[in-house]
């Protein structure tokens, strides 16, 4: 099986910055993209940023310019660097990565357990 593992999550005043991990483990042959989603309280989950095997990026509207998404494919690990943090983005923060775990079969889809982030003075 494949896990999860995120941090990085916390109360930030606004202005501030965050950075979040998500480390895959388990029976891993190889990893397509991964991205970060958000969730706010009574609103839908949202993509927030991607980036394939390749290294090739995107970003919601909303997170453009202050938000970057980046990947270590030696420790399977995802990144989600937060600047100038606005309350709006007070949600939680669920990774997902696509993995094969047998060698020639899709990827399926693991998602992290979330975390928190609040942003508010």
């Amino acid at each position: 099986q494949v896990q999860l593992a995120e941090s990085g999550g916390g109360l930030v005043q606004p202005g501030g910055s965050l950075r979040l991990s998500c480390a895959a483990s388990g029976s891993i042959v190889s990893i397509s993209a991964m991205a970060w989603y958000r969730q706010a309280p009574g609103k839908e989950r949202e993509l927030v940023a991607a980036i394939t095997s390749g290294g090739s990026t995107n970003y919601a509207d909303s997170v453009k310019a202050r938000f970057t998404i980046s990947r270590d494919n030696a420790k399977n690990t995802v990144y989600l660097q937060m600047n100038s943090l606005k309350p709006e983005d007070t949600a939680v923060y669920f990774c997902n990565v696509g993995v094969s775990t047998h060698w020639g079969t899709a990827a399926k889809n693991y998602w992290g357990q979330g975390t928190q982030v609040t942003v508010s003075s």
